[in-house]
Order: structure tokens, then sequence, then C-alpha cells
């Protein structure tokens, strides 16, 4: 009979140790797919499943829900749960410091999405007008210039003074 090797016999790197490592997403799912039990959401934390349903509470971390109204946790809620934590032991920040700072870092992430986009839309603007105007100078003749007659003043200088 085989034994099961420890989850935490060996330190995570860049985790103290005794703290598991940080799941990383497979093919099934990615870092925002819900699939964690609460359970083993506060264990990959480092918390007790009480602390997440009290911050589901507050509104700090939102996981998903199933049909029966169970939490379910992603990656991304993980890594969260352990900033929370770490903003409060480690910085000494209150929930609601803590609640201002995740609010404004979905701030600058819409943000940056924006900018993103922005700079693709100008990227396709600048792309079309430098080949419109690479088309319009295509269809220029060469060989002849049109000259407008009345437009062309002759200069004779007058008598000096």
């Amino acid at each position: 009979m085989k034994s099961r090797p420890s989850r935490t016999a060996d330190p995570p790197p860049g985790g103290p140790p005794g703290t598991p490592a940080a799941p990383r997403p497979g093919p099934a799912h990615d870092d925002d797919t819900p699939v964690y039990v609460i359970s083993i959401a506060a264990q990959l934390a480092g918390m007790h499943p009480q602390t997440l349903r009290a911050y589901d509470r507050l509104g700090l971390v939102t996981p998903g829900r199933t049909s029966g109204r169970g939490r379910r946790y992603s990656v991304r809620d993980v890594a969260l749960l352990r900033e929370v934590q770490r903003l409060s032991q480690e910085e000494g920040v209150n929930l609601q410091g803590i609640r201002r700072i995740l609010e404004l870092g979905s701030q600058v992430m819409v943000l940056q999405a924006q900018v993103r986009q922005l700079t693709e839309e100008l990227a396709t603007a600048r792309a079309e007008a430098e080949r419109r105007v690479a088309e319009a100078h295509k269809s220029h003749r060469r060989d002849l210039v049109p000259v407008d007659r009345s437009a062309i003043v002759v200069w004779r200088p007058g008598p000096r003074r």
C-alpha cells in the first residue's frame, strides 16, 4: 500500500513553507472559471472558510455560484483572497481600505482595457488613412500637371525709384 505524498511537504516557490502552491489553470479551465469549493479555496488561500464567507458578505471577493447557491472560487478569486489577507495582515489596511483598493484596481483594469481598445482603433484608423493616401497618390498622373491659367500671376519688376 502506497502512502499519498503530503501536499505541504515541499514549500511552494515564492510562498511561505506549509502554504499550498497556487493552483494553475489547466486545459479544462482558465483563471476566471469557478471550480473550487469553499473548503479548497480556503485551504489554497490559507484562510478559514468562515473568513471567505465574511468576505463574500462584505463584497470583497464574490465567488461564482452553483445552481444550488453553493460558492465556487476561481484561481483569480483565490489570488484575490491572498491579496486581501496580505493587505490586512502585512500592510495593516482595514476592510474598508481594502474594499477601496480593490475598487480602484478594478477601475484601473477597465481603463487599461479601454486604452488597449482605443489604441487598436487608432492603429486601424491610421492604417486606413495611410492606405487611402497611398491610393490617392497612385491615381495621380505623373506625366502632366494640369494648371489653371487664371491662377498664374507673372511678376514684372517695376521702375526703380
